[in-house]
């Protein structure tokens, strides 16, 4: 934690990597959570005392009764999903009208981004990206022509400026003889609308760089992960924004000297879901072993997650580009079966081997992988690091030197109190 600094926490490899359970346990020592990019796409679980949430669009923060929770700029918000999850939290319990802060400038989803999502992945046949849905990229397909709405825009003259948007919409659906029908959909979406007007709405930019001013720490917290990034992932099997440490600061307004640490979150092996090139999957039965000892299943979508061997080409790549200061291994536990473990740690492209990871990986990717022995124990009711078991410190060890980050926090289960701090780490 730094005062007046952003500290930064995000995902290292295709999302799901375990944000929001660490963000939970970060949370205590910062005055500001926020969340900078993605939207309803990204589903963040955590557990704690006896009950599981799962976060769509409010920062993780907002379980710290204490705390100022804002959703940044670069979030592209559903009036609808937003009330439905804000909802369930205050029945829970949970006070959000008084601690969480939207800005102005977060793009609105309408329900017609909804069809066009689905439209235009519907023309793409086999070439589908594997989007959820929920029409993400084109509300920020919107943002960049210039003719998006935003929360601002409730506040004034709205029903003018949604139907013009929903009318632009309407033509191109028209275009593509998409048949659809929105009107229950967009019932629900309006009292959203009324709903979002309850909630602090403000210029998050002006509100943050005060608060860091004032000498407050603030906590950003990233949405999906570092290989989905528009610029630097997977293309074109990426999001729509920027997932990276960068959009922290495009997605608050805030300057590239004021982030202090980066932390990257990574699990012990690899997963994605939806389609895209993934070089470590695994298709045999320890892929499916890893799936079900992880649970690996999206909090949102409910999608299988593909799962393979950890990747420590793409690793290296990320940590690279976001300037990582610190690794938190999730999931250790789930490979405390495994009488050996892969690493991938370099990729063989048509014949020529590399550990940097290439322009394009679509095709022609080869892992080469190295093998560690397993531990072969079960973790889950260890309680700090002098209790591991050898195997996994080397594990560890061997990690740290590969990647030349130090690893300093690590999940050996899914509640928080199921997280090591390393010593002197």
């Amino acid at each position: 934690m730094n005062k007046g600094k952003v500290d930064v926490l995000l995902g290292l490899q295709w999302g799901d990597e375990g944000k929001g359970k660490v963000v939970d346990v970060l949370t205590p020592h910062y005055d500001v959570v926020a969340r900078f990019q993605g939207g309803p796409n990204a589903g963040h679980t955590l557990e704690f005392e006896g009950q599981k949430y799962v976060l769509r669009s409010i920062p993780s923060g907002i379980f710290q009764g204490d705390k100022i929770n804002i959703i940044g700029n670069g979030v592209v918000l559903a009036p609808d999903l937003f009330m439905e999850e804000a909802q369930a939290l205050e029945q829970s319990g949970h006070d959000l009208k008084s601690r969480l802060h939207i800005s102005k400038k977060a793009h609105l989803i309408m329900p017609t981004h909804r069809v066009l999502d689905q439209a235009f992945e519907a023309q793409k046949g086999k070439n589908r990206v594997g989007t959820t849905g929920k029409g993400i990229g084109p509300t920020y397909t919107d943002k960049v022509s210039r003719v998006g709405l935003r929360v601002g825009d409730i506040l004034d003259n709205f029903e003018q400026k949604y139907a013009a948007a929903k009318a632009r919409h309407e033509a191109i659906l028209k275009s593509l003889h998409f048949e659809y029908d929105v009107t229950e959909v967009e019932r629900h979406w309006m009292e959203g609308i009324d709903y979002l007007r309850q909630f602090h709405i403000v210029d998050s930019e002006h509100e943050v760089n005060r608060l860091l001013r004032e000498d407050k720490s603030v906590l950003c917290e990233g949405a999906q992960g570092t290989m989905l990034d528009v610029d630097f992932g997977s293309y074109p099997f990426v999001t729509s924004s920027n997932t990276i440490c960068a959009g922290a600061c495009t997605g608050l307004g805030i300057g590239p000297n004021r982030i202090g640490e980066v932390f990257g979150i990574m699990k012990a092996y690899c997963t994605r879901v939806g389609a895209g090139p993934f070089p470590t999957e695994l298709f045999d039965e320890t892929g499916q072993r890893i799936r079900d000892l992880g649970h690996e299943y999206g909090a949102v979508t409910g999608r299988e997650r593909r799962c393979g061997w950890i990747d420590l080409v793409a690793l290296r790549y990320s940590i690279m580009i976001n300037g990582v200061t610190q690794l938190i291994m999730m999931k250790s536990d789930v490979l405390d079966q495994f009488p050996t473990i892969k690493a991938c740690v370099a990729y063989r492209v048509k014949g020529e081997l590399t550990r940097d990871f290439p322009y394009d990986i679509t095709d022609g990717i080869e892992p080469v992988y190295e093998e560690l022995p397993g531990w072969q124990t079960d973790m889950t009711h260890l309680t700090s690091e002098d209790q591991f078991p050898k195997a996994f410190c080397d594990y560890i060890n061997f990690l740290e030197q590969q990647l030349e980050t130090p690893i300093t926090i690590i999940s050996i289960g899914p509640d928080r109190e199921q997280t090591i701090l390393r010593n002197g780490k």
